[in-house]
């Protein structure tokens, strides 16, 4: 069990120490991942950057991800999504209603600039744990159609299976721990505080400051 997202940061740090000072750039799934995408950037001497995401929830449980959509409208569906949702038409509306949260969260979190290009650089994807990993699998395949050199996915915590479907779309995952026995990311830190909007805009703009 982690104490919290830093003390969780810092050991992925020193896990992917071999891209110090490679000018990495560091890529969070907001929200959560942010605090500790910003702590890696740091320690690595990388960029910070955002890649956005989102979950596609399940008619009767939001929470639990029977897909994931990127931000050009790609959708992956895993083969259990037909199985959870027999109406074709709620999937349409999902993904647009989290198309719309994604659309609003670029203005507010990066108002006056682009991404940062991930063409030809090592890049590094951090989320505070994967569970089903579909929004993981969104941000993967819509960072290789920008041709990075590496694409590696860094993460504190995951099931083995998961780590199994993810690891297609990346060319290295880090993972701390992987336990059989897996309910949810939350269950592996002491404290997991939501991360507000308007931090993840401080971060960025300060990450900004930095190297801009």
């Amino acid at each position: 069990m982690f104490r919290d997202r830093k003390e969780a940061a810092t050991l992925l740090a020193e896990r992917l120490n071999s891209y110090h000072k490679q000018h990495p750039l560091v890529l969070a799934i907001p929200r959560g991942a942010v605090p500790m995408a910003k702590i890696i950037a740091e320690k690595l001497e990388g960029d910070l950057d955002i890649v956005l995401v989102r979950k596609l929830g399940a008619p009767d449980n939001p929470e639990f991800a029977i897909g994931s959509v990127d931000e050009t409208g790609w959708t992956y569906l895993p083969e259990y999504a037909h199985q959870i949702v027999k109406d074709p038409r709620y999937i349409e509306i999902e993904k647009n209603n989290q198309l719309e949260i994604m659309r609003e969260r670029r203005s507010r979190y990066t108002p006056v600039r682009p991404p940062l290009d991930p063409k030809g650089r090592i890049v590094i994807v951090i989320d505070d744990g994967l569970a089903t990993g579909a929004t993981m699998i969104a941000a993967l395949h819509a960072l290789r159609a920008k041709q990075p050199q590496k694409l590696i996915c860094a993460i504190p915590v995951a099931p083995p299976e998961t780590l199994s479907k993810v690891a297609s779309y990346a060319d290295e995952i880090v993972c701390l721990e992987s336990p059989e026995s897996f309910y949810s990311v939350g269950q592996f830190y002491r404290s997991f505080p939501q991360v507000s909007d308007e931090e993840v805009i401080e971060l960025l703009k300060t990450a900004e400051c930095n190297h801009f």
